[in-house]
This record gives C-alpha cells, structure tokens and sequence, in this order.
C-alpha cells in the first residue's frame, strides 16, 4: 500500500513512521481509499488471465473490476495480484489482498478459514481430455489413467474418492502445466471447473486439440473470498454483485469470455449473504 502524499516539513516527521510501518502493511486498500489488491488467476484463460503486455483479462476480472468501482476505486486503484489455488487462504489470513476473485469454490473446508461474499456463479467439474482419444467416455474411464489437476484444488481428489478410485493423480502448480502434458501425452485428462476448461480450449494454440467430456460431475458455486471475520466487506461485495447480475454486466461479462468457446453457462445463482 502507498503511502499518501505528504508536505515537505511533515514528511521529514513521518519519515520514521512510515519506514517502520511499510513492512506492517497489510497489502490491502479499501481502508485508506487509495488502493485495493484483488487476488485473481494469472493463467486461466477465459477466468483470469495476465496477458504477455501485462494486462488482465478474464469473467473474475470482470467481476473484479466491477466489484472494485461499486467498493468506491477508480480502475487505476485496482492491484491485482496473483492468487494461486494452495495460495488463496494464507493471502486472505496474512492481509496481502483485499479480496479474492479466483475460480474460488465455496465448501465447509473453506469457510473454517475464510469468508465468502456470493455465490455468483455456478460452474460444473468435468475432465479435458485429447480430441482423438476415444478410450474417456465416461467418468469410470479414468481409472489408471494419469488425471492432472493443480496443487490445492479439490478436483482430482473427487474424481480418485468418489469416482475412479484407481486414476493415477498428478498435482502440478498450476492448469498451463496440466495442459503441456495433455498435448504431449504425459497426461490423459485435466479435471477442474468446465469454465476453466473451456477457456483453455478456446486459445489459439489449442483449438481442435482437446474436448470437453460434458461429465458434470459436481456443481461448483464460485464465491469471492474476504478475510474471516469481515462481515462488512463481504456484504457490501454481494450488494456489488447483486447490481451487476442486475443491470446485465454479469451477463455481458460471461458473454465475452465464455462465448468465444461455445460454453453456455447456468444462470446467475442467488446471493446467499444479505446486502447492506
């Protein structure tokens, strides 16, 4: 967090205070009014996505940025900062961001260590597999085939418990990684949210390459993440999103990211926070 700018003379009195509380900051924003710091993903494509010119782009940034104006910052006050999945509960306990928009699925686990502002979209876990593979037709089929996910993720483990219980489970660091050893043939299936999927499915260097397998194998209601506790910050992010779906940004938004891929999506789920 930035400092706000100061006189000449008072800046020679704040010199030390300032030095000894910049490495207290808590990353945050929302308190000063200066800047906020959103945890996003850096490689999904479709959800959250830092481009080669170090922009952003994605539905979570979307839902962000929308997010960030309603909460009072001008887009030039919006930080982003890369919000892995193994990393997303220690960034919200250690104050390093505001808030999280991160492909972030609600669950009991969850909540004992964070809050959650939503839902505000539902998206089902289904596998990626090779286009000319043929042998994955069912969610069965994974047996003793190499399934990928990411470290921290909880969607390879339901695939291993509840439905192929001898998939060979891979965890890499994150989805890019998954996708590299589909297309060589290290890996047979990816397995995280359809949207995810889709979006990965959708870039250039991919089309044609990999199909969806249309399993639906859990509903995933996706959630924006705050510190436990903050119970004022989380009502005022569903008062946000509550105006998006609305007045159709929600819409516009899953419409711009999703529809290149041919994903359709469920609609909006309710809120299940009061605003105010």
């Amino acid at each position: 967090m930035k400092p706000r700018k100061v006189s000449a003379a008072a800046a020679a009195a704040l010199t030390l205070a300032l030095a000894a509380t910049a490495c207290g900051s808590d990353g945050g924003g929302s308190d000063d009014g200066k800047k906020i710091t959103v945890g996003i993903k850096f490689d999904q494509p479709g959800v959250g996505l830092k481009t080669p010119d170090g922009g952003y782009q994605g539905f979570d940034v979307d839902v962000a940025r929308y997010v960030a104006r309603e909460l009072g910052y001008a887009p030039s006050d919006v930080v982003f900062k890369e919000a892995k999945s193994a990393d997303r509960e220690t960034l919200l306990q250690r104050g390093d961001v505001d808030f999280i928009a991160a492909s972030y699925s609600i669950n009991d686990e969850r909540r004992k260590k964070v809050d959650f502002a939503g839902p505000y979209f539902l998206a089902h876990q289904d596998v990626l597999v090779r286009a000319g593979d043929d042998s994955i037709k069912t969610p069965a089929d994974l047996n003793d085939k190499k399934l990928c996910s990411v470290t921290g993720s909880t969607s390879a483990q339901n695939v291993k418990t509840k439905l192929a219980p001898r998939a060979q489970l891979q965890e890499y660091g994150g989805y890019s990684e998954c996708l590299t050893g589909l297309e060589n043939g290290t890996i047979d299936a990816v397995t995280t949210d359809d949207a995810i999927l889709a979006g990965y499915a959708a870039q250039d260097q991919f089309k044609g390459k990999f199909r969806l397998g249309g399993f639906k194998l859990s509903d995933e209601l996706y959630g924006i993440g705050v510190k436990k506790g903050d119970t004022e910050l989380r009502n005022r992010i569903d008062a946000a999103l509550r105006k998006m779906v609305q007045d159709s940004e929600w819409k516009k938004a899953v419409e711009a990211n999703f529809g290149p891929a041919g994903y359709r999506s469920e609609p909006p789920p309710g809120l299940s926070t009061p605003a105010g």
